[in-house]
């Protein structure tokens, strides 16, 4: 009897411990940009999410149609302040609170479930310099008093997204770890901020940027693929780049002073075009490591069985207007097309075991623009690069799923991309009398030549002249080789 009786509080007591362990419910979500010429409608991405059991979902801006479209719809969203607003912000209480007041309190009466406020996407980017994070954190406190004056800070957080070359380690070593000394003073008082409201830390973590720009990363070790030769730190052995990159955070964290502030992963994921070895069955190998990893919470050399709080897969979908200054593969991350058709099958929710492609989508006529090679060719390269300034051409480049389309055949894929993107105007295939419009699908293998989307609300271009630098010298140089 006595024995019954002290076991009782003991059992219960390990029930109470594992239900406040597990209380913290760790999320999978999505990030969802809008950066393309014709995006796939909010309503139909809402519906992808549903179809999907994607709950969560993080977005770049606070575009009214798609937080109009997530409105009832029982996911959770972060919404986003540009970098370009960051210095208004940090300036101005008055621009604070009108953001505060146009972009979210009157979605959160509509029941737009928006749970976190970013404050400038990835501002500590190193290629940034100082353009934007002297203004972060007085943008944060300003946000904040926003919120507390609007009475949902309670409900909303505010919270600052750090790029993954915001931290590192010299010797490669996560025992090293520390944040760039730039930054340094910037990022102790970020964490200070968020230690006082309570608000995780928000961390973009790219094992494919490790290896794309790391020689000492091997392609394995950036898979989760068992084969990869471990790296070895202080008696801590680490088998992938994602644990090697977590723990270099951790370490960094500690150094500074806040070892215990909750992390969220707010960007993770491997692209499927526009670089070698950014495959749609590497993206298929590395998503299911990350998920298996996180789910089966087997944490990190420093933090074992201990995971985030939550992770953001990047990307939902392909967006053929991202800036690619870091590469061409920046338009390519999706886990769907632009027009949310599956790349691969992952069970991104247990509940469903394979992707779900969007429904009824509505597409431009079954038409494309290719070369006519019944007339004179010898203008044809200058007239692929024109319209590769605006265009998407990043398939072609070196290693991307277009790359080994001969000459003329890029040529029209050029052409296409120019004619898709503006809307199949029988002026936009004329090239000069080069083009042709074809009913009959020009795409090969893998390259395909796609149809665009009847775009039902508009975003703006980023400047895809600009964007475009990095595709014109490799189609040119590509272009010559072939033709001569």
């Amino acid at each position: 009897m006595s024995d019954h009786h002290y076991s009782f509080p003991a059992a219960l007591t390990l029930t109470l411990i594992t239900i406040l362990f597990t209380s913290r419910v760790q999320s999978i979500g999505v990030n969802w940009g809008t950066s393309a010429s014709h995006p796939l409608p909010p309503s139909k991405v809402v519906e992808l999410l549903k179809l999907n059991k994607i709950t969560k979902v993080k977005l770049f801006d606070s575009n009214p149609q798609v937080l109009e479209a997530l409105s009832n719809s029982a996911v959770d969203v972060t919404v986003g302040i540009p970098n370009s607003m960051l210095r208004t912000l940090n300036s101005s209480v008055k621009s604070a609170e009108s953001w505060v007041h146009d972009n979210l309190t009157r979605y959160l009466s509509a029941r737009t479930r928006i749970e976190y406020i970013t404050i400038g996407d990835e501002p500590f980017l190193q290629s940034y310099g100082s353009r934007f994070y002297p203004f972060v954190v007085g943008a944060a406190i300003n946000i904040e008093a926003a919120l507390i004056r609007a009475k949902v800070s309670k409900k909303v957080k505010v919270v600052i997204p750090c790029s993954f070359d915001a931290f590192g380690s010299e010797s490669g070593q996560p025992s090293k770890g520390h944040f760039r000394p730039d930054i340094n003073k910037t990022m102790i008082q970020v964490l200070n901020f968020l230690t006082k409201t309570q608000s995780p830390f928000f961390v973009n973590i790219s094992p494919f940027l490790s290896y794309y720009q790391n020689k000492n990363i091997s392609l394995d070790f950036a898979l989760f693929k068992e084969a990869a030769r471990p790296h070895n730190d202080t008696h801590r052995l680490y088998k992938n780049s994602f644990e090697l990159s977590y723990d270099t955070l951790i370490t960094a964290l500690t150094v500074a002073g806040f070892p215990n502030i909750d992390i969220v992963i707010s960007q993770i994921g491997w692209p499927t075009d526009g670089a070698p070895n950014a495959t749609v069955s590497n993206a298929e190998i590395f998503t299911k490591g990350i998920l298996d990893h996180f789910r089966n919470k087997k944490g990190t050399p420093i933090r074992p069985r201990v995971m985030p709080l939550e992770i953001y897969i990047h990307a939902l979908l392909d967006e053929d207007q991202r800036n690619i200054t870091v590469g061409n593969f920046e338009r390519h991350w999706g886990m769907f097309t632009f027009d949310g058709q599956a790349k691969y099958q992952v069970d991104f929710s247990q509940s469903t075991k394979s992707l779900v492609n969007a429904r009824s989508v509505e597409y431009f006529a079954s038409r494309w623009c290719v070369v006519n090679n019944n007339i004179d060719m010898s203008n044809a390269t200058a007239r692929a690069m024109v319209a590769c300034t605006n265009a998407d051409c990043t398939a072609l480049s070196p290693g991307s799923s277009c790359f080994n389309l001969s000459w003329p055949g890029n040529v029209s894929y050029a052409f296409n991309s120019y004619y898709q993107q503006h809307d199949q105007r029988a002026d936009s295939c004329d090239f000069g009398g080069l083009g042709m419009i074809t009913t009959v699908d020009p795409s090969v293998g893998n390259c395909r030549f796609n149809v665009e989307l009847k775009a039902s609300f508009s975003v703006s271009l980023l400047g895809s002249k600009f964007d475009c630098s990095l595709i014109l010298i490799v189609l040119m140089v590509w272009l010559l080789l072939e033709r001569f």
